[in-house]
């Protein structure tokens, strides 16, 4: 069973997929390969990664100011792999390594709207650049995220929109060609636009994170991708301030 689902997943990604942009299966996966490959047959948007935590998550108490952190593996690691997540604060980290938008925006209800934040936080983007879930339009990205975006304030929930991280080449070769810097700008120029447009809060963490080269500062990241520790000091008090900001505006 697992063969053919396999062979008929793999059929249909390629048939919709450039050459250039397919993801080889492995002839003889190991172990560790089938599990990944089965869950994400069976769970593409891992809906079951919070989902024990979700239920057991109790309803914000009068007058809490919880928060939702929606994104990829940059939020997830956020004060689990790497530095402080917001010590103190009824914050609540729902990022999920490697994800897109399509996958963030299926899993939005569960790891979201269900929770009764009153803010979201959403940074998502460079993982659809890279191709992560096969290749992907800035139209398409964009349409996710106002589609995220509707879906919050349709349920009373204030919006804050983050731009995407730069990324360099500095020890990891190629994350400038896998994420090409002026595909980034171009993608948080939209951000920046919409968030104006709809009133929502811009977290601004590309200004703050670029240097002279356009890309991630040197001492911001290990691999040019993801923060350390340095990185995460720069965000941290820049989220925090957007959140402050949505806090004392409607989210309509």
């Amino acid at each position: 069973m697992f063969r053919t689902c396999l062979i008929l997943a793999a059929c249909l990604f390629a048939a919709n997929v450039p050459a250039a942009n397919r993801i080889v299966l492995p002839e003889h996966p190991s172990a560790d390969q089938r599990k990944d490959i089965e869950h994400r047959l069976n769970d593409w948007p891992d809906l079951g990664r919070y989902a024990k935590d979700n239920a057991a998550l109790a309803p914000p108490k009068p007058g809490e100011k919880r928060v939702v952190f929606m994104g990829d593996s940059i939020t997830d690691f956020w004060g689990r792999s790497v530095g402080t997540f917001f010590p103190g604060r009824p914050y609540v980290n729902r990022g999920i390594s490697g994800q897109t938008t399509p996958q963030m925006l299926i899993r939005f209800r569960a790891d979201v709207i269900a929770l009764k934040p009153a803010v979201v936080v959403i940074l998502a983007g460079t993982n659809d650049i890279a191709g992560n879930t096969g290749p992907e339009t800035l139209a398409a990205i964009e349409d996710n995220l106002a589609s995220m975006t509707d879906l919050a304030r349709a349920h009373g929930i204030r919006v804050a929109i983050a731009s995407l991280m730069p990324v360099n080449d500095d020890v990891v070769k190629d994350q400038t060609v896998q994420r090409p810097p002026e595909t980034i700008r171009a993608l948080n120029a939209w951000i920046k636009a919409y968030a104006a447009r709809e009133h929502l809060v811009f977290v601004d963490y590309y200004t703050a994170m670029v240097d002279e080269r356009g890309q991630l500062k040197k001492e911001l990241s290990d691999d040019g991708l993801h923060p350390n520790a340095a990185g995460y000091e720069v965000m941290s008090p820049l989220a925090q301030s957007a959140i402050d900001k949505a806090f004392g505006g409607d989210p309509r």
